[in-house]
């Protein structure tokens, strides 16, 4: 690493220790490669074929953290978000009844208007013009949301007629895999080992196998994997761009995908004590997004994780690039990937659910015009099955009562904006 041209593009400086960088680009890249098989797993439900879902995952966050080593110069890891992925597949496609290919365009659509944000001021606007209760309520219900999305999944809730869900059949060998899968996952978390959530998938896997837990319908589809890529990469489709639905559907995603990545990248670029790199990490996490919907995947997030990688010594992007080659290596374990069963999964999308809700710390309750509006969208996200309704009820209620307080002008004009919009969807979804 004596070289000055890598120096100087991937941020090293005088004093940096190209050895932790390489380890703890390995700790950051065992830390979060578990969302290969989660995301793939969500984006299967919006009806893409699972091993193509993969490719597209990680093909991806290759991307993501090739721009962030060489554009942001940070050990910032770039993947699909978790939260993001199920707005993407249970509200898109199934709530809004977008097509997947449609769902790409709005992805990618949203990356371009991200990347116009991150380059102007603007990113800044619509952050502060959105109070932080709203912003954290969104983050709670989607965290509830996703814990739901696990239970379900897990078949440890299960439907029922009168009550509407209901406790599973632990007679079921899949909700015992699942239960001992969310377990195990739980421990290891709390003890804080590295690649805890990927042991655990791997263990509940083997444990599935063992039990008999894993449903013939889950056996994979054969076929060479790049040829199924084939059906996802670039087929983002032009079809519903002239629709209402379709513009309300990316103006909602912008608002996820700055509000999920400026406090994240701006915490880790304080972690490394180097604050300068923000504007240039949130543009490389920008332009991420468009290629995330070409390549096939759901729009992409600074890891959380990151913060393990940061911990066990990165500072640069040697650290990313690091991430990116591990990735790529991923590509020769997908035949193997495929077959991992949703008790094994779905576990981790219940305790990635536990770590969002935790943002509810965060938020004022002693306000009743500030509390209120925040626990509409905390609660109506998960019971309506649909981050954009459970939105609208907070983002509507907001104004209103601000203004029965005579408050009104607490309220920014971009907010009394997208209440307006909120409810001109909810007229055109009772009129048509």
């Amino acid at each position: 690493m004596k070289s000055g041209f890598w120096q100087k593009s991937l941020g090293l400086r005088p004093g940096d220790n190209w050895k932790k960088e390489l380890i703890a680009g390995a700790v950051s890249y065992f830390s979060v490669v578990y969302i290969v098989m989660v995301n793939a797993n969500i984006l299967h439900d919006a009806g893409m074929p699972l091993k193509a879902a993969m490719i597209g995952t990680i093909l991806t966050s290759i991307a993501g953290c090739l721009l962030m080593a060489f554009g942001g110069k940070s050990p910032i890891v770039v993947v699909p978000g978790m939260g993001i992925n199920a707005f993407f597949t249970y509200t898109l496609v199934h709530s809004m009844n977008l097509g997947w290919e449609e769902a790409l365009m709005v992805v990618a659509v949203t990356g371009v208007l991200f990347t116009i944000v991150t380059f102007t001021s603007l990113y800044r606007i619509i952050s502060e013009a959105i109070p932080q209760n709203l912003q954290h309520g969104i983050t709670v219900g989607i965290g509830l949301f996703l814990t739901f999305i696990g239970l379900q999944k897990s078949e440890i809730v299960i439907a029922h007629q009168t009550t509407f869900v209901t406790i599973g059949h632990f007679s079921d060998p899949s909700v015992i895999v699942a239960c001992i899968t969310l377990l195990l996952a739980l421990v290891l978390f709390i003890r804080g080992i590295q690649g805890g959530l990927l042991i655990s998938i791997l263990a509940g896997t083997g444990l599935a196998y063992l039990l008999g837990a894993v449903k013939p319908a889950q056996q994979m589809e054969s076929g060479h994997i790049f040829k199924q890529y084939g059906a996802i990469f670039g087929h983002l489709s032009w079809s519903g761009i002239g629709s209402l639905v379709f513009w309300i559907a990316v103006f909602l995603l912008l608002l996820i995908v700055v509000f999920e990545n400026i406090g994240l990248i701006a915490a880790q670029t304080r972690m490394i004590e180097r604050p300068e790199n923000f504007k240039g990490s949130l543009r490389a996490l920008s332009l991420t997004n468009i290629f995330a919907g070409i390549f096939g995947s759901s729009p992409v997030v600074a890891a959380a994780e990151t913060t393990a990688g940061i911990a066990a010594g990165g500072r640069t992007g040697l650290t990313s690039l690091v991430s990116a080659v591990l990735f790529g290596a991923t590509f020769f374990f997908i035949p193997l990937l495929a077959y991992i069963p949703d008790s094994a999964i779905a576990p981790i999308l219940i305790v990635i659910g536990g770590l969002m809700v935790q943002n509810v710390k965060e938020m004022d309750f002693g306000d009743l015009t500030e509390a209120f509006p925040a626990f509409l969208i905390m609660v109506m996200i998960p019971f309506t099955y649909s981050i954009v309704d459970g939105m609208a009820f907070g983002f509507i209620a907001y104004p209103v009562v601000k203004l029965a307080r005579g408050k009104g002008r607490d309220v920014s004009p971009v907010l009394y904006g997208i209440a307006a919009l909120f409810v001109a969807n909810f007229v055109l979804h009772a009129l048509l």
